[in-house]
C-alpha cells in the first residue's frame, strides 16, 4: 500500500533514464518481488503483517499492473488516471478492490496471476510508440506532470518497497 511520500510520488517526478532502463527496472523489481514471495512458506504468505498479509500485497500488485495499463491509456488521452480520485485516501478503495477481486489463498495461483498481469502490462508498454514514453499529454497531479515513464517508475518503486517491507517483517522474527 502506498503511503505518504510514496503515495504522493505515484506517477510524478523528474526523469533521467531511458525507456529501456525503465522497462528493465520494472522487470527487475517484479522478479525481486516474486522471488521474495516464492521463498515464503504458505502460513507466512497468509499471515497478516499489519493490515495485509503478503497474499494481499500480491493481490494489490495484480491490481496495480492492470491499473497502470489503464492509467497509461488515460494519460495518452490527456486524462488524469482514474486512481488519482482515491489518492487523498492513500488509494484505499482501489487497493481494497484488488484484494477483494484476487481472493485466492493459493500462493502459486496468485503468483501465476501476478505474472500474467505483469506480462500483459509489459507487452502493452513495449508496444507503445517510443515518443509516448516521456510525452507531455497535459496531465498533472499536485502541480507535477504525469507521464507514462513516471507512472511505470512508481510501479517499480511499489514492487521494491513491498519487497523490502516483507523481507524486513520476515527477518524481524514475525515470519
Amino acid at each position: 500500500m502506498l503511503r505518504g511520500v510514496r503515495r504522493k510520488q505515484r506517477g510524478r517526478g523528474a526523469r533521467a533514464v531511458t525507456r529501456e532502463q525503465d522497462l528493465q527496472a520494472l522487470q527487475s523489481a517484479f522478479e525481486t518481488f516474486t522471488a521474495c514471495m516464492s521463498r515464503l512458506a504458505v502460513p507466512v504468505f497468509l499471515r497478516p503483517v499489519t493490515q495485509w498479509a503478503p497474499r494481499d500485497v500480491v493481490a494489490h500488485l495484480i491490481g496495480w499492473n492492470h491499473y497502470t495499463r489503464t492509467g497509461c491509456e488515460q494519460i495518452r488521452q490527456g486524462m488524469l488516471p482514474f486512481y488519482f480520485a482515491d489518492a487523498g485516501d492513500d488509494f484505499r478503495h482501489v487497493n481494497a478492490n484488488s484484494v477483494q477481486t484476487y481472493t485466492s489463498p493459493e500462493k502459486h495461483a496468485l503468483i501465476e496471476e501476478l505474472t500474467a498481469s505483469f506480462q500483459a502490462l509489459r507487452r502493452f508498454l513495449i508496444c507503445l510508440p517510443p515518443e509516448a514514453w516521456e510525452a507531455d499529454y497535459g496531465v498533472c497531479y499536485l502541480g507535477g506532470p504525469i507521464s507514462i515513464a513516471n507512472t511505470v517508475g512508481a510501479l517499480s518503486k511499489d514492487y521494491l518497497e513491498h519487497t523490502k517491507d516483507i523481507e524486513k517483517w520476515v527477518t524481524s522474527g514475525n515470519g
